[in-house]
Parts: C-alpha cells; structure tokens; sequence
C-alpha cells in the first residue's frame, strides 16, 4: 500500500503532501486540482509501462493520461524547472522520481543527479502501482450498447477491465462463475461467492432485482450485454441496455472493479457514482468502504456528497475504521495565481465529519438555507 505522496511544481501543486489510508477521496470545485494526485500515479504507470520511468523519464502522452507537453505541467509558481515525486510504500524506503523540464517535449528526462537512490526494477514491479494488481476507471466510461469487443490479452494478461471498462462485459462471460476474493465484499443477499451472483445482488441496490446477461460470441469476436428483472417466481424476459437506462450500464465497470478485486489491489476511478439515482451514489460510498476494508487501496475522485455520505455510514455501522478513510478537498490558493491548498477534513468514529471548508459538500444546505 502507498503509505505517502509528496508532489512538487506539478500543475497547480507547488507542494503537496498527502498521507495515505485504504480509501482516498478527492473532491474540490471544478479546476482546483483534485485530479491532479491521481494524474501523478497514472503518469508513473504509463512511464514505466513503456519502460522509460526509470532511465529515459516521465511520459505525458500514453494510454492512462495525456497532459500535453512539459510547458502544460510545470507549476506557474515554479522557483526550478523541475518536477518531484516522493512516493513511501508500506514496506520500503521511499522512492524519489525527479525529472527536468522540457517545455515542448511530452517526455519530461528523469534527472538522476537529484535521485539520491538507484530504484531497482525488481522491487517496483512488486508494486500495484506497477503491476497486474491495478485497475483504472476513467470518467469517460462505456455506454449501453447491444454488444462489445473482446480482449483476452486485456482480461487474462493484464487483468484489466480496460482504462475505459470496455472489457467488463468479456470480463463478466468468461469470469462469472469465479469466487470474489474477499469475503466481506459478499452481498448479504447473495447465495454463493461466484462474481455474478455478488455482481446481480450489489447492482440490485442500484436498479432493483436486475439480472446481468453476458454471452460471449466468439465467430463475431464480440460479446453481448443484455439485462433481466427477476420477482419470487419468474424472471423477465432480456432487454437491451439501451432500453433499461445509461446509468446501470455505465456504473456496471465500477462495481464488477470493485467486487472482483483482492487484498492489495490499487483501484484508481473517477467519478464512479456518475449518472446514478443518489441512492446508488451511496452505495457506491459503502461499497468502496467494504472494498478497503478488506485490503484494496482506493483512490476516488468524487463530487458527490451522497456517495461521501455512503462512506460515513460505513464508518459509523462499523464496516470500516475511521482512520482508513482520508479526505482530501483542494481549493485555491488565495494568495497565489493558479495554486491549490489541500485541507483534508477528519471523519471520526461516528461519521461526523470535523472542519466543513468553502465549497466542501455544502451546496445543499446552502440551497435548502435559501429555501427556508
């Protein structure tokens, strides 16, 4: 597990800190910088995937991120024309990335006069960060459609669902009847322990008694998506995502992410409660708790106080400490141009949340103070 981050001159982190726990969320209005952490981590695994993080440099073009060139990266404020990033995992000495500016490159070269150690391959691949035991989920997720491409590559060498979910489907026809590996991410409702049984039960807090159908067609190289509705005695007929709702399918790569992960796992997603009834955000907040609880590190870009409000229930009916849940909100800097300050409010024993910022899930009340 990442145990601490420091970034500094990093787009709108000058220099910022943040120390870890099982479930990270980040919030903050629209431009503030709350992406900015989960960029930094995305940005070393494309680097390292393209074999270039730790002799040639930062890559800013790949498959997770793209961000332009060095001009687009390099803080406003900057006082040097670098880029640091201090990671401490769980069980090793922490690790230092520097890279010199290189404003119209989207190579950023690794600086290795201000690297005080020689990072060896063999233990950063041991990482989650930097293997097969991660998972990212972009914002920009699959819609419903009637069917979808297959990749083996992606679902059984990389264990992937895709940066986007777009093999979540295959993932489901060929890996439904395998046991989920943690136990308390096991639905109450559910019957056994296979993925599709805990993928109905959870997704039916979301969109009552809906059944998931996924068949795999081989000769079309595609595989087909279609929900049922189940009551005491019978179940629906299929029908086709376009017809059941674009929420369902669009939160469908989140919770199969979710529940199919194992302890030591790094799951990155952004915006996971997106175009869900707020019922279903909550969930959603729960179900990251179970998730974390049972050994998965999360990073969570969120603008939802229900799915943060899902995350306090949790803590407070016990399915998760306190101390493993942190919050990072990100604000502007009110005496700089264009940098954040990072407040990161407490969530005690009983849900309770201990300092409210400017703008920190507060809209409501503002709203409902007007009203009244």
């Amino acid at each position: 597990m990442i145990e601490f981050i420091r970034v500094q001159r990093f787009k709108t982190l000058m220099d910022a800190s943040f120390p870890l726990a099982g479930l990270n969320i980040f919030s903050g209005l629209n431009g503030m910088g709350k992406s900015s952490l989960l960029q930094v981590l995305l940005l070393l695994r494309q680097s390292f995937e393209r074999h270039m993080l730790l002799d040639k440099g930062l890559l800013l073009k790949g498959d997770y991120v793209s961000l332009g060139t060095g001009q687009d990266i390099l803080a406003e404020q900057a006082d040097n024309e670098s880029i640091e990033f201090l990671i401490k995992w769980k069980d090793i000495s922490p690790i230092i990335f520097n890279f010199n500016y290189a404003a119209e490159n989207e190579l950023q070269p690794l600086n290795k006069k201000e690297i005080p150690q020689v990072v060896d391959y063999e233990v950063i691949k041991k990482r989650s960060l930097f293997n097969q035991n991660f998972q990212y989920l972009s914002a920009d997720r699959i819609s419903p459609k009637t069917s979808y491409e297959i990749s083996d590559y992606y679902i059984s060498e990389l264990n992937s669902l895709g940066n986007h979910g777009e093999y979540t489907i295959h993932y489901i026809a060929e890996y439904g009847t395998k046991a989920i590996n943690i136990q308390n991410l096991k639905h109450e409702n559910s019957i056994s322990n296979s993925l599709i049984e805990n993928l109905d039960c959870w997704m039916s807090e979301i969109t009552p008694s809906i059944r998931i159908h996924a068949s795999l067609q081989r000769q079309l190289n595609s595989v087909s998506l279609c929900y049922a509705f189940s009551n005491e005695k019978n179940i629906t007929a299929d029908f086709k995502p376009q017809n059941v709702g674009f929420g369902l399918t669009y939160v469908l790569p989140v919770v199969t992410a979710i529940i199919r992960a194992k302890p030591g796992d790094l799951l990155i997603i952004e915006n996971p409660e997106s175009h869900l009834h707020p019922s279903g955000q909550s969930i959603l907040g729960k179900l990251c708790a179970l998730a974390a609880k049972g050994g998965v590190q999360l990073f969570i870009e969120s603008h939802s106080d229900h799915f943060i409000n899902g995350v306090r229930v949790a803590v407070k009916e016990g399915f998760i400490n306190n101390a493993d849940v942190h919050l990072f909100y990100l604000e502007r800097n009110s005496s700089k141009q264009h940098s954040s300050n990072i407040i990161s409010p407490e969530i005690n024993e009983n849900g309770r949340i201990n300092i409210w910022p400017q703008g920190f899930f507060d809209e409501a009340d503002k709203q409902l103070e007007k009203l009244l």
